[in-house]
Protein backbone atom coordinates (compact mmCIF):
# COMPACT_ATOMS: atom_id res chain seq x y z
CA UNK A 1 0.00 0.00 0.00
CA UNK A 2 1.60 3.14 -1.23
CA UNK A 3 2.08 5.73 2.06
CA UNK A 4 2.68 9.72 2.09
CA UNK A 5 4.11 11.29 4.55
CA UNK A 6 2.45 14.42 5.78
CA UNK A 7 2.86 16.91 8.16
CA UNK A 8 0.67 16.37 11.07
CA UNK A 9 -3.13 16.96 10.73
CA UNK A 10 -3.75 20.27 11.31
CA UNK A 11 -7.46 19.43 13.02
CA UNK A 12 -9.63 22.16 14.48
CA UNK A 13 -9.09 23.70 18.67
CA UNK A 14 -10.68 25.63 20.56
CA UNK A 15 -9.44 28.58 22.67
CA UNK A 16 -11.90 26.77 25.68
CA UNK A 17 -9.70 23.95 25.56
CA UNK A 18 -7.79 25.47 27.96
CA UNK A 19 -10.78 26.16 30.23
CA UNK A 20 -11.61 22.52 30.18
CA UNK A 21 -8.22 21.82 31.27
CA UNK A 22 -8.23 24.40 34.13
CA UNK A 23 -11.51 23.16 35.49
CA UNK A 24 -10.44 19.71 35.36
CA UNK A 25 -6.88 20.51 36.75
CA UNK A 26 -8.24 22.12 39.80
CA UNK A 27 -10.80 19.35 40.71
CA UNK A 28 -7.36 17.06 40.67
CA UNK A 29 -5.91 19.92 42.94
CA UNK A 30 -8.97 19.36 45.30
CA UNK A 31 -8.96 15.82 45.34
CA UNK A 32 -5.14 15.60 46.68
CA UNK A 33 -5.38 18.24 48.78
CA UNK A 34 -8.49 16.38 50.93
CA UNK A 35 -6.91 13.23 50.61
CA UNK A 36 -3.57 14.35 51.66
CA UNK A 37 -5.39 16.47 54.56
CA UNK A 38 -4.10 14.52 57.64
CA UNK A 39 -0.37 13.27 57.06
CA UNK A 40 0.79 16.13 57.57
CA UNK A 41 -0.57 17.32 60.77
CA UNK A 42 -1.08 13.71 62.43
CA UNK A 43 0.14 14.82 65.32
CA UNK A 44 -2.57 17.91 65.89
CA UNK A 45 -4.89 15.10 64.49
CA UNK A 46 -3.82 12.81 67.35
CA UNK A 47 -4.74 15.44 70.22
CA UNK A 48 -7.61 16.84 68.90
CA UNK A 49 -10.26 13.94 67.50
CA UNK A 50 -7.80 11.17 69.61
CA UNK A 51 -6.79 9.35 66.36
CA UNK A 52 -4.30 6.60 66.77
CA UNK A 53 -1.31 5.53 64.32
CA UNK A 54 -4.01 3.26 62.40
CA UNK A 55 -6.14 5.94 62.12
CA UNK A 56 -3.32 7.95 60.58
CA UNK A 57 -2.27 4.96 58.18
CA UNK A 58 -6.48 4.12 57.17
CA UNK A 59 -7.12 8.06 56.59
CA UNK A 60 -4.55 7.67 53.77
CA UNK A 61 -5.47 4.28 52.81
CA UNK A 62 -9.09 5.18 51.74
CA UNK A 63 -7.40 6.72 49.05
CA UNK A 64 -6.39 3.67 46.92
CA UNK A 65 -9.40 2.06 48.89
CA UNK A 66 -11.46 4.69 46.64
CA UNK A 67 -10.17 2.66 43.46
CA UNK A 68 -12.27 -0.49 43.96
CA UNK A 69 -14.87 0.72 41.60
CA UNK A 70 -12.17 2.17 39.21
CA UNK A 71 -13.46 -0.04 35.97
CA UNK A 72 -17.55 1.56 36.79
CA UNK A 73 -15.59 4.86 35.83
CA UNK A 74 -13.55 4.02 33.07
CA UNK A 75 -16.56 2.85 31.53
CA UNK A 76 -18.83 5.93 32.24
CA UNK A 77 -16.06 7.43 30.84
CA UNK A 78 -15.84 5.82 27.93
CA UNK A 79 -19.59 5.34 27.27
CA UNK A 80 -21.02 8.69 28.61
CA UNK A 81 -17.90 11.08 28.01
CA UNK A 82 -16.26 13.68 30.29
CA UNK A 83 -18.62 16.04 31.49
CA UNK A 84 -21.00 13.24 33.55
CA UNK A 85 -18.13 11.51 34.52
CA UNK A 86 -16.68 14.96 35.82
CA UNK A 87 -19.93 15.89 37.39
CA UNK A 88 -20.54 12.62 39.39
CA UNK A 89 -16.73 12.68 40.67
CA UNK A 90 -17.09 16.18 41.87
CA UNK A 91 -20.32 15.10 43.66
CA UNK A 92 -18.62 12.78 45.30
CA UNK A 93 -15.91 14.98 46.34
CA UNK A 94 -18.40 17.77 47.96
CA UNK A 95 -20.40 15.48 49.55
CA UNK A 96 -17.41 14.00 51.57
CA UNK A 97 -16.00 17.06 52.34
CA UNK A 98 -19.04 18.00 53.68
CA UNK A 99 -19.22 15.11 55.65
CA UNK A 100 -16.13 16.11 57.22
CA UNK A 101 -17.39 19.47 58.25
CA UNK A 102 -20.32 17.67 60.38
CA UNK A 103 -20.03 19.50 64.08
CA UNK A 104 -20.12 16.11 65.86
CA UNK A 105 -19.67 16.46 69.59
CA UNK A 106 -19.24 12.83 70.24
CA UNK A 107 -15.59 12.06 69.09
CA UNK A 108 -16.76 8.53 67.58
CA UNK A 109 -19.04 9.64 65.70
CA UNK A 110 -17.04 12.42 64.29
CA UNK A 111 -14.16 10.35 63.29
CA UNK A 112 -16.81 7.78 61.03
CA UNK A 113 -17.62 11.08 59.86
CA UNK A 114 -14.15 11.76 59.00
CA UNK A 115 -13.17 8.31 57.49
CA UNK A 116 -16.55 8.32 55.12
CA UNK A 117 -15.61 11.72 53.88
CA UNK A 118 -12.00 10.34 52.94
CA UNK A 119 -13.66 7.58 51.34
CA UNK A 120 -15.64 9.41 49.31
CA UNK A 121 -12.93 11.26 47.98
CA UNK A 122 -10.93 8.54 47.54
CA UNK A 123 -13.52 7.68 44.95
CA UNK A 124 -13.11 10.11 43.31
CA UNK A 125 -9.35 8.92 42.31
CA UNK A 126 -9.67 6.83 39.23
CA UNK A 127 -11.37 10.38 36.99
CA UNK A 128 -8.73 12.94 38.55
CA UNK A 129 -5.98 10.79 37.89
CA UNK A 130 -6.94 9.07 34.96
CA UNK A 131 -8.94 11.07 33.04
CA UNK A 132 -5.46 13.44 31.82
CA UNK A 133 -4.88 11.82 28.17
CA UNK A 134 -8.19 11.12 27.30
CA UNK A 135 -9.00 14.99 28.01
CA UNK A 136 -5.80 15.56 25.80
CA UNK A 137 -6.60 13.56 22.80
CA UNK A 138 -10.13 15.17 23.11
CA UNK A 139 -9.13 18.26 23.23
CA UNK A 140 -5.55 19.36 22.30
CA UNK A 141 -3.49 18.96 19.12
CA UNK A 142 -0.22 16.19 19.07
CA UNK A 143 2.16 18.89 19.78
CA UNK A 144 0.26 19.88 22.66
CA UNK A 145 -1.12 16.71 24.38
CA UNK A 146 2.17 15.42 26.27
CA UNK A 147 1.46 19.02 28.00
CA UNK A 148 -1.62 19.18 28.40
CA UNK A 149 -1.69 15.26 30.04
CA UNK A 150 1.07 16.67 32.33
CA UNK A 151 -0.99 19.74 33.13
CA UNK A 152 -4.11 17.70 34.09
CA UNK A 153 -2.28 15.08 35.92
CA UNK A 154 0.80 16.43 37.83
CA UNK A 155 -2.15 18.92 39.56
CA UNK A 156 -3.36 16.51 41.64
CA UNK A 157 0.00 15.55 43.05
CA UNK A 158 0.49 19.29 43.65
CA UNK A 159 -3.08 19.25 45.42
CA UNK A 160 -1.51 16.73 47.81
CA UNK A 161 1.82 19.41 48.09
CA UNK A 162 -0.66 21.64 49.39
CA UNK A 163 -1.90 19.83 52.02
CA UNK A 164 1.87 19.84 53.21
CA UNK A 165 2.22 23.43 53.01
CA UNK A 166 -1.45 24.53 54.57
CA UNK A 167 -1.57 22.04 57.08
CA UNK A 168 1.48 22.08 59.37
CA UNK A 169 1.56 26.47 59.41
CA UNK A 170 -2.30 26.87 60.05
CA UNK A 171 -2.90 23.99 62.30
CA UNK A 172 -0.07 24.53 65.69
CA UNK A 173 2.17 21.19 67.01
CA UNK A 174 1.50 19.64 69.69
CA UNK A 175 4.99 19.08 70.40
CA UNK A 176 6.46 22.72 70.28
CA UNK A 177 7.55 22.68 66.42
CA UNK A 178 5.03 25.17 65.04
CA UNK A 179 6.16 28.39 64.13
CA UNK A 180 3.17 30.39 65.10
CA UNK A 181 3.14 32.83 67.10
CA UNK A 182 -0.01 31.43 69.14
CA UNK A 183 1.70 28.59 69.90
CA UNK A 184 1.41 29.24 73.68
CA UNK A 185 -2.43 28.28 73.54
CA UNK A 186 -2.25 25.44 71.38
CA UNK A 187 -4.13 23.09 73.57
CA UNK A 188 -6.36 20.69 72.13
CA UNK A 189 -9.44 22.82 71.41
CA UNK A 190 -7.10 25.39 69.61
CA UNK A 191 -5.98 22.59 67.38
CA UNK A 192 -9.23 21.33 66.86
CA UNK A 193 -10.93 24.98 66.13
CA UNK A 194 -7.23 25.28 63.20
CA UNK A 195 -8.12 22.06 61.89
CA UNK A 196 -12.27 22.76 61.51
CA UNK A 197 -10.99 26.13 59.55
CA UNK A 198 -9.16 23.86 57.16
CA UNK A 199 -11.96 21.36 56.83
CA UNK A 200 -14.38 24.13 56.07
CA UNK A 201 -12.01 26.49 53.61
CA UNK A 202 -11.73 22.57 51.53
CA UNK A 203 -15.52 21.96 51.45
CA UNK A 204 -15.67 25.79 50.22
CA UNK A 205 -13.13 25.11 47.25
CA UNK A 206 -14.80 21.57 46.41
CA UNK A 207 -18.10 23.34 46.27
CA UNK A 208 -16.96 25.86 44.35
CA UNK A 209 -15.40 24.20 41.68
CA UNK A 210 -18.04 21.31 41.42
CA UNK A 211 -20.31 24.43 40.46
CA UNK A 212 -18.10 26.16 38.03
CA UNK A 213 -17.98 22.56 36.00
CA UNK A 214 -22.17 22.03 36.61
CA UNK A 215 -22.23 25.35 34.52
CA UNK A 216 -19.65 24.62 32.21
CA UNK A 217 -17.95 21.58 31.11
CA UNK A 218 -18.31 20.31 27.91
CA UNK A 219 -17.93 16.49 27.12
CA UNK A 220 -15.87 16.94 23.87
CA UNK A 221 -15.24 19.87 21.18
CA UNK A 222 -17.76 20.08 17.71
CA UNK A 223 -14.74 18.82 15.67
CA UNK A 224 -11.57 16.72 16.71
CA UNK A 225 -8.55 18.30 17.10
CA UNK A 226 -6.57 15.09 14.98
CA UNK A 227 -6.93 12.16 13.58
CA UNK A 228 -6.31 10.36 16.33
CA UNK A 229 -9.19 12.08 18.13
CA UNK A 230 -11.87 11.07 14.94
CA UNK A 231 -10.91 7.78 15.06
CA UNK A 232 -12.78 4.40 15.94
CA UNK A 233 -11.36 3.02 19.50
CA UNK A 234 -11.83 -0.56 20.59
CA UNK A 235 -14.95 -1.66 22.97
CA UNK A 236 -14.50 -1.96 26.49
CA UNK A 237 -14.63 -5.77 26.23
CA UNK A 238 -12.17 -5.96 23.81
CA UNK A 239 -10.24 -3.44 24.91
CA UNK A 240 -9.38 -5.60 28.57
CA UNK A 241 -7.99 -8.48 26.14
CA UNK A 242 -5.81 -6.52 24.17
CA UNK A 243 -4.38 -5.07 27.51
CA UNK A 244 -4.06 -8.20 29.35
CA UNK A 245 -2.76 -9.76 26.52
CA UNK A 246 -0.12 -7.39 25.52
CA UNK A 247 3.09 -7.92 27.06
CA UNK A 248 4.80 -4.44 26.35
CA UNK A 249 2.14 -2.74 28.40
CA UNK A 250 1.97 -5.13 31.03
CA UNK A 251 5.81 -4.77 31.37
CA UNK A 252 5.76 -0.77 31.15
CA UNK A 253 2.41 -1.02 33.85
CA UNK A 254 4.66 -2.35 36.00
CA UNK A 255 7.11 -0.17 35.74
CA UNK A 256 4.91 2.71 36.55
CA UNK A 257 2.50 0.98 39.23
CA UNK A 258 5.02 -0.21 41.75
CA UNK A 259 7.41 2.92 42.23
CA UNK A 260 4.61 5.41 41.88
CA UNK A 261 2.01 3.37 43.87
CA UNK A 262 5.49 2.97 47.01
CA UNK A 263 6.19 6.67 46.86
CA UNK A 264 2.08 7.68 46.93
CA UNK A 265 1.90 5.78 50.37
CA UNK A 266 5.18 6.79 51.13
CA UNK A 267 4.74 10.64 51.10
CA UNK A 268 1.63 10.33 52.47
CA UNK A 269 2.82 9.48 56.00
CA UNK A 270 6.16 11.22 55.18
CA UNK A 271 5.24 13.32 58.77
CA UNK A 272 4.99 9.71 60.75
CA UNK A 273 8.41 8.09 58.80
CA UNK A 274 10.55 11.48 59.64
CA UNK A 275 9.14 12.08 63.46
CA UNK A 276 11.56 8.80 64.31
CA UNK A 277 14.28 10.91 62.92
CA UNK A 278 13.39 14.23 65.22
CA UNK A 279 12.42 16.06 62.08
CA UNK A 280 9.37 18.55 62.88
CA UNK A 281 6.09 18.34 61.51
CA UNK A 282 6.38 21.72 59.89
CA UNK A 283 9.80 20.79 58.52
CA UNK A 284 8.49 17.22 57.20
CA UNK A 285 5.83 19.70 55.48
CA UNK A 286 7.61 21.40 53.69
CA UNK A 287 9.92 18.42 52.71
CA UNK A 288 7.18 16.74 51.60
CA UNK A 289 6.05 20.22 49.96
CA UNK A 290 8.92 21.44 47.49
CA UNK A 291 9.81 17.39 46.60
CA UNK A 292 5.99 17.38 45.34
CA UNK A 293 6.51 20.59 43.60
CA UNK A 294 9.61 20.44 41.96
CA UNK A 295 8.17 17.38 40.40
CA UNK A 296 5.20 18.96 39.06
CA UNK A 297 7.64 21.70 37.35
CA UNK A 298 9.80 19.38 36.23
CA UNK A 299 7.33 17.03 35.05
CA UNK A 300 5.62 19.75 32.98
CA UNK A 301 8.99 20.86 31.56
CA UNK A 302 9.54 17.44 30.41
CA UNK A 303 6.41 16.81 28.96
CA UNK A 304 7.10 20.16 26.59
CA UNK A 305 10.07 18.92 25.46
CA UNK A 306 8.29 15.30 24.56
CA UNK A 307 5.97 17.58 22.64
CA UNK A 308 8.93 19.58 20.62
CA UNK A 309 11.45 16.24 20.77
CA UNK A 310 8.77 13.08 19.63
CA UNK A 311 9.85 9.51 19.80
CA UNK A 312 11.77 10.46 23.38
CA UNK A 313 9.97 9.01 26.29
CA UNK A 314 11.75 5.84 26.65
CA UNK A 315 14.64 7.84 26.82
CA UNK A 316 13.32 10.17 29.43
CA UNK A 317 11.87 7.70 31.56
CA UNK A 318 15.42 5.78 32.09
CA UNK A 319 17.05 9.44 33.00
CA UNK A 320 14.01 9.96 35.71
CA UNK A 321 13.93 6.41 36.84
CA UNK A 322 17.63 6.57 37.27
CA UNK A 323 17.81 9.58 39.33
CA UNK A 324 14.74 8.12 41.79
CA UNK A 325 16.94 5.19 42.47
CA UNK A 326 19.90 7.37 43.65
CA UNK A 327 17.94 9.51 45.14
CA UNK A 328 15.64 6.65 47.27
CA UNK A 329 18.94 5.01 48.18
CA UNK A 330 20.73 8.29 49.21
CA UNK A 331 17.57 8.95 51.70
CA UNK A 332 17.14 5.02 52.66
CA UNK A 333 20.80 5.32 53.77
CA UNK A 334 20.73 8.25 55.32
CA UNK A 335 17.93 7.69 57.94
CA UNK A 336 20.28 4.44 58.57
CA UNK A 337 22.84 6.81 60.19
CA UNK A 338 23.38 4.40 63.08
CA UNK A 339 24.57 2.11 60.71
CA UNK A 340 25.84 3.99 57.78
CA UNK A 341 27.34 6.94 59.81
CA UNK A 342 26.24 9.63 56.91
CA UNK A 343 25.66 12.90 58.53
CA UNK A 344 21.63 12.92 59.05
CA UNK A 345 20.49 17.12 58.62
CA UNK A 346 18.07 18.47 57.69
CA UNK A 347 19.45 19.81 54.22
CA UNK A 348 19.96 15.78 53.61
CA UNK A 349 16.98 15.01 54.35
CA UNK A 350 15.48 17.96 52.11
CA UNK A 351 17.74 17.51 49.34
CA UNK A 352 17.63 13.60 48.65
CA UNK A 353 13.42 13.79 49.48
CA UNK A 354 13.01 16.95 46.87
CA UNK A 355 15.28 14.93 44.14
CA UNK A 356 13.12 11.42 44.68
CA UNK A 357 9.93 13.63 44.22
CA UNK A 358 11.32 15.56 41.07
CA UNK A 359 12.25 12.18 39.65
CA UNK A 360 9.05 10.18 40.56
CA UNK A 361 6.29 13.11 40.08
CA UNK A 362 7.99 14.03 36.76
CA UNK A 363 7.67 10.69 34.98
CA UNK A 364 3.92 10.42 35.37
CA UNK A 365 2.69 11.97 32.43
CA UNK A 366 5.55 10.73 30.25
CA UNK A 367 4.24 6.97 31.52
CA UNK A 368 0.65 7.84 30.89
CA UNK A 369 1.96 9.23 27.00
CA UNK A 370 3.95 6.00 26.46
CA UNK A 371 0.55 3.95 28.06
CA UNK A 372 -1.59 5.57 25.07
CA UNK A 373 1.23 5.02 22.14
CA UNK A 374 1.83 1.42 23.17
CA UNK A 375 -1.83 0.05 23.43
CA UNK A 376 -3.69 2.37 20.71
CA UNK A 377 -6.43 2.60 19.87
CA UNK A 378 -7.35 1.54 23.37
CA UNK A 379 -9.36 4.48 25.04
CA UNK A 380 -7.29 6.23 26.95
CA UNK A 381 -9.43 6.30 30.15
CA UNK A 382 -9.27 2.64 30.16
CA UNK A 383 -5.32 2.27 29.55
CA UNK A 384 -4.55 4.86 32.08
CA UNK A 385 -7.36 3.17 34.73
CA UNK A 386 -6.01 -0.28 34.53
CA UNK A 387 -2.07 1.07 35.26
CA UNK A 388 -3.20 3.69 38.27
CA UNK A 389 -5.74 0.62 39.45
CA UNK A 390 -2.64 -1.43 39.71
CA UNK A 391 -0.59 1.46 41.69
CA UNK A 392 -3.02 2.01 43.79
CA UNK A 393 -2.88 -2.09 44.60
CA UNK A 394 0.80 -1.54 45.66
CA UNK A 395 0.38 1.36 47.56
CA UNK A 396 -3.05 -0.38 49.31
CA UNK A 397 -0.84 -3.24 50.40
CA UNK A 398 1.99 -0.98 51.43
CA UNK A 399 -0.37 0.83 53.78
CA UNK A 400 -1.91 -2.08 54.71
CA UNK A 401 1.39 -3.33 56.23
CA UNK A 402 1.82 -0.35 57.78
CA UNK A 403 -0.65 -0.68 59.89
CA UNK A 404 0.57 -3.73 61.87
CA UNK A 405 4.57 -2.55 61.38
CA UNK A 406 4.35 1.12 62.22
CA UNK A 407 6.80 1.25 64.71
CA UNK A 408 9.90 1.04 62.62
CA UNK A 409 10.11 2.22 59.25
CA UNK A 410 13.74 1.17 58.20
CA UNK A 411 11.60 -1.58 55.93
CA UNK A 412 9.23 1.18 54.36
CA UNK A 413 12.03 2.90 53.30
CA UNK A 414 13.64 0.76 51.77
CA UNK A 415 10.74 -0.38 49.88
CA UNK A 416 11.69 3.13 47.86
CA UNK A 417 15.14 2.31 45.81
CA UNK A 418 13.69 -1.22 45.63
CA UNK A 419 10.98 -0.72 43.46
CA UNK A 420 12.25 2.30 41.48
CA UNK A 421 15.44 0.10 40.37
CA UNK A 422 13.15 -2.98 39.50
CA UNK A 423 10.93 -0.46 36.97
CA UNK A 424 14.49 1.23 35.51
CA UNK A 425 15.22 -2.48 34.74
CA UNK A 426 11.60 -3.10 33.25
CA UNK A 427 11.95 0.22 30.94
CA UNK A 428 15.08 -0.71 30.14
CA UNK A 429 14.41 -4.17 28.72
CA UNK A 430 10.77 -2.26 27.04
CA UNK A 431 10.70 -1.65 23.30
CA UNK A 432 8.64 1.29 22.89
CA UNK A 433 6.33 2.17 19.70
CA UNK A 434 4.15 5.26 18.86
CA UNK A 435 1.11 4.07 17.50
CA UNK A 436 -1.17 7.08 17.90
CA UNK A 437 1.39 9.44 16.97
CA UNK A 438 1.83 7.60 13.61
CA UNK A 439 -1.82 7.64 12.80
CA UNK A 440 -1.15 11.15 13.20
CA UNK A 441 1.71 12.25 11.32
CA UNK A 442 1.42 9.25 8.48
CA UNK A 443 -1.61 9.08 6.29
CA UNK A 444 -2.26 5.86 4.10
CA UNK A 445 -3.80 6.60 0.72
Amino acid sequence: VPVRRLAPLAGRVYGRRWLVLLLFSLLGFAQGLVWNSWGPIQNSARLAFGFSGWDIALLVFWGPIGFAPCFFFMWLMDKKGLRVTVLLTSSLMVLGAGLRCVPVSDLEIRKKLIHGGQLLNGLAGPTVMNAAPFLSTTWFSPDERATATAIASLLNYLGAAGAFLVGPLVVPSPNGTSHLSLLSQSNNEHIKDRIEAVLYAEFGMVSLIFSAALAYFPSRPPFPPSVAAASQRLSYRRSFCRLLSNFRFLMVALAYAIPLGVFSGWSGVLDLILTPVHVSQVDAGWIGFWSIVGGCVVGIAMARFADFIRGMLKFILLLLLSGATLASTWFTLTCLTSVTHLPLTTATLYTSCILLGIFLNSSVPIFFELFVETVYPVPEGITCGVVTFLSNVFMGVLLFFLTFYHTEFSWFNWCLPGSCLLSLLLILCFRESYDRLYLDVVVSV
